[in-house]
């Protein structure tokens, strides 16, 4: 039997395990359905506390993990729900029950994806602030060190397959100020105002609370003045005007198809593609549009079928280009997610293949072990292949930004192209089959990467939310949601580079070497003290 106090620890324990868990939630209520968004700027704090605070963790290694994992998975678990909206899969053929356990298997290993990432956060963070190593470290290195090696991680995260969650995104669309800090290193730079902000506030908690000191409320205005700082930088961003020649106008229509996965890939899905994509274009085109766009895989069928389509008999009837969202069979097997330029001429232009593809619902990761284990979830026989990391997209009307649905969540696919010479962005989707969180999160996320490249967005959806963002993060249109809809808008071309498109996140950089320098100091003069 436990002694009275092994269980109180126990019971400390399990108290602290929970305050972080129901904070991560909190932080999970910052975006879509909720958008809370300010609860951000202090959702972390429980956290740091636990953490750094005076009666810090002092049981197992494992201990030390499991406090921040509650965190991300809090986190994590809440924003990302909308992907048990997969279920039911039935119309593919997937009995319910295997629909459901496959479901709430994506939710959970997406959800504990994240969440490593926290935990090796709050391990890392200990490790690097033991007394032992460094000494009694300040609240100020304590900050530095914690918001570097988060930025860091969200940096590694990034750079693989499966990405989403960032903190960044917790701001978006609402706070429009702040997402401009965006221009200067990426989304990092809204994550580290955040991991600071939040960090300050802890510290300034830590330091009021020792004995002695009474109610001493100045170490709050560290926090706050930061937190002042950073909007007032991101406000001087946000009132910049737009310079918008006459010459570098484009009014270019989008057509919502809304049609249902569960009829996509199928003869009724292609016989509903093929009508109201064509009826939708021949409307667009009497108003005068330049170009027209339509959302992921709008004629769902390899490239052959679609330049036989009546869709491209339009175009080349009225002379006006479309972008049309399609599959490409690949001569080393496979096929591609693919966006096609056809010109008036009813010829293609430019194609651009789906380069991030969405882990099991795409492809197979790992095929060789995991192949014969998990089955993509879509219909189609052959495998989708990635398409290049470096593609380039010229249009007649200059070069665009292109990505693909999930690719939204990767700054840096946007970054290159924009410093590469892109002009627009053009964000064809296709988040049928979701709640209208999923749609929401996503617009967020586009939202983010047309003020971070300083360009005009055009997002086209199967069934919303389709949307004209301009470069300052403002929404000109958005859709219904699960509605048929099209629409013309006139953006305009831009050839601007932000720091962040011509240096890409040198932030991160900086905040890892500087925590590099002050802990090998702290450290150098910790071992001659002893």
């Amino acid at each position: 039997m436990m002694n009275l106090q092994n269980f109180l620890q126990f019971k400390t324990f399990n108290s602290k395990l929970i305050t972080a868990f129901l904070s991560g939630i909190v932080m999970g209520l910052t975006v879509a359905p909720v958008e809370a968004w300010f609860l951000a700027w202090f959702a972390l704090v429980p956290l740091w506390l636990i953490i750094f605070g005076r009666e810090q963790l002092k049981n197992t290694p494992l201990h030390f993990a499991l406090i921040p994992l509650a965190w991300g998975i809090g986190y994590h678990g809440v924003a990302i729900s909308w992907i048990t909206g997969i279920h039911p899969m039935t119309w593919m053929g997937v009995p319910w029950l295997a629909s459901l356990g496959i479901a709430l298997f994506c939710w959970t290993f997406i959800t504990m994806w994240g969440a490593v990432l926290v935990a090796v956060w709050g391990i890392g963070v200990l490790w690097l602030t033991n007394k032992h190593k460094t000494g009694k470290l300040n609240g100020l290195t304590r900050v530095l060190i914690g918001t570097a090696l988060w930025c860091g991680l969200e940096a590694i995260w990034s750079a693989g397959p499966l990405w989403w969650t960032s903190l960044s995104y917790t701001q978006s669309p609402h706070n429009l100020v702040i997402l401009h800090l965006g221009q200067l290193s990426g989304p990092s730079t809204v994550t580290a105002a955040i991991v600071a902000v939040n960090g300050l506030i802890a510290e300034a908690w830590i330091y009021s609370s020792v004995k002695g000191r009474g109610k001493n409320f100045s170490p709050y205005l560290l926090p706050f003045v930061l937190f002042l700082i950073v909007h007032l930088i991101g406000w001087g961003l946000y009132s910049l005007p737009l310079n918008q020649p006459a010459a570098t106008a484009l009014k270019v229509g989008i057509v919502q198809g809304n049609i249902p996965n569960t009829i996509k890939l199928y003869p009724a899905g292609f016989r509903k593609a093929i009508a109201g994509y064509t009826s939708g274009y021949l409307n667009l085109v009497e108003q005068g549009v330049e170009a027209v766009l339509t959302p992921e895989g709008a004629l769902p069928f390899f490239k052959p079928r679609i330049m036989a389509s009546p869709l491209v008999a339009a175009v080349k009837e009225k002379g006006v280009v479309a972008w049309i969202g399609g599959f490409a069979a690949q001569e080393s097997g496979g096929y591609t997610n693919s966006v096609f330029t056809v010109t008036g001429k009813g010829e293609i232009f430019s194609r651009y293949d789906k380069a991030k593809l969405v882990p099991v619902g795409e492809y197979v990761p790992f095929k060789e072990i995991l192949g014969g284990i998990i089955s993509r979830l879509s219909p189609l026989k052959e495998n989708q292949v990635h398409g290049a990391t470096n593609q380039e997209f010229d249009t007649p009307f200059g070069r665009a930004i292109v990505t693909i649905c999930y690719e939204s969540a990767f700054s840096e696919r946007f970054r290159h192209q924009a410093a590469a010479g892109g002009q627009f962005i053009l964000s064809p989707s296709n988040d049928a089959h979701y709640s209208a969180a999923m749609p929401a999160q996503h617009h967020a996320q586009d939202i983010m990467r047309a003020i971070e490249t300083d360009r005009w967005a055009v997002r086209a959806t199967n069934t919303g939310y389709s949307a004209f963002v301009n470069p300052h993060g403002e929404t000109l249109w958005i859709s219904a949601h699960n509605t048929y809809e099209i629409k013309a808008e006139t953006i305009y071309k831009r050839q601007t580079q932000t720091l962040y498109v011509r240096w890409g996140d040198w932030l991160t950089l900086v905040l890892l070497v500087s925590g590099a320098v002050v802990w090998v100091s702290r450290a150098k003069a910790q071992r001659r003290r002893e």
